[in-house]
């Protein structure tokens, strides 16, 4: 079965084509610091045979943070806790990487303004933020630098940049939250602008061996957004940075989503076939047949299950087993899986 291949991409020597999306536990403390939460929860997944898993939102600044108990690596003092978990999930056998965010007007915690392209609010709940000048823009894409100097001394194999979900890069790539009238709004490429110098600075001290993924949300639900065509030319303008996009949909908005198995793995599908680039399939997929569809049938390179893998830390092996799959199972569990 496809879903059970390897699968190569540089330095990631992946044992299957499964893949555990970042997932935020919202349970650091105000250091940004991981735990022993976050240590049992990453191991167990790779305990479990999962293939690459990508660490939860992990923030360059403190108010760059989705909330207070977010993790973060704008310190070098949260390296070595990251470097316990890294070594751990690779002991197992999986890859492990670290998705880099900033929250933009989505932070709603107490270490700093609250800060967007545009004083847009998220909602009529939330503050309006402060539009960012162009000196703290820059200050911004030093921090993802340096954040992914620190993801790099941690032993990641790969890093992802956060372009999705309605966080500051999203808001920034999504004519509804950005209406600047400099060099970073009005048309895609301005849009792109603040992306590709984040990607252009990570370049630069991020090792070339190591993957570069991209999150990004090709949908925004609602008139006037973000459409897949237009995330289509925005990938196209930045994919000589990136080696791989990890295709989501929404969050810029607080828009009602029909959502189902599968409802956005038709938009991994489209930017793989016009970008020409692998891509991740996610969206409350849980059935081993719906994923060896979607790789079987080239509509993505791999397939991330979320709810899922917090609901069965153990997917892999019991979907090996069920379809009675030849794995290296743990041979601590072994007599489970005969």
């Amino acid at each position: 079965m496809k879903t059970f291949e390897k699968y190569k991409l540089k330095n990631l020597n992946l044992v299957n084509r499964i893949v555990m999306p970042p997932m935020d536990m919202y349970s650091a403390d105000q250091s940004g610091i991981a735990n022993e939460l976050h240590y049992n929860h990453y191991t167990t997944r790779a305990i479990g045979g999962v293939g690459l898993i990508i660490v939860e939102s992990t923030a360059v600044t403190p108010n760059g943070r989705i909330s207070d108990n977010d993790l973060g690596l704008w310190t070098d003092e949260q390296i070595e806790n990251l470097k316990k978990i890294v070594d751990s999930v690779k002991k197992y056998g999986s890859n492990i990487a670290i998705q880099l965010n900033h929250g933009g007007r989505k932070y709603v915690g107490s270490s700093g303004e609250v800060l967007a392209p545009s004083e847009i609010a998220f909602d009529e709940k939330s503050k309006i933020p402060k539009e960012l000048s162009k000196y703290e823009i820059s200050e911004i894409v030093e921090a993802f630098k340096q954040a992914a100097v620190r993801a790099d001394k941690a032993g990641f194999d790969a890093i992802e940049i956060h372009g999705a979900h309605g966080y500051l890069i999203d808001e920034f790539l999504s004519p509804l939250s950005n209406v600047r009238k400099d060099e970073y709004g009005g048309n895609t490429e301005n849009r792109a602008r603040f992306l590709k110098e984040i990607l252009e600075a990570v370049t630069e001290v991020w090792p070339k061996e190591k993957v570069i993924s991209l999150r990004v949300s090709a949908q925004d639900y609602k008139e006037g957004g973000m459409t897949v065509d237009e995330m289509i030319k925005i990938i196209n303008i930045i994919k000589r940075y990136i080696d791989i996009i990890h295709v989501s949909s929404g969050g810029l908005l607080p828009v009602p989503v029909k959502d189902y198995p599968g409802y956005q793995v038709k938009l991994a599908e489209e930017i793989k076939n016009h970008c020409n680039i692998p891509t991740i399939s996610v969206g409350l997929i849980k059935d081993t047949d719906m994923v060896e569809e979607i790789l079987s049938n080239g509509r993505s390179d791999l397939v991330a299950l979320g709810r899922e893998l917090l609901r069965n830390p153990y997917w892999v092996l019991n979907a090996a087993r069920d379809k009675n799959i030849d794995i290296k199972f743990p041979k601590q569990y072994l007599r489970a899986f005969k």
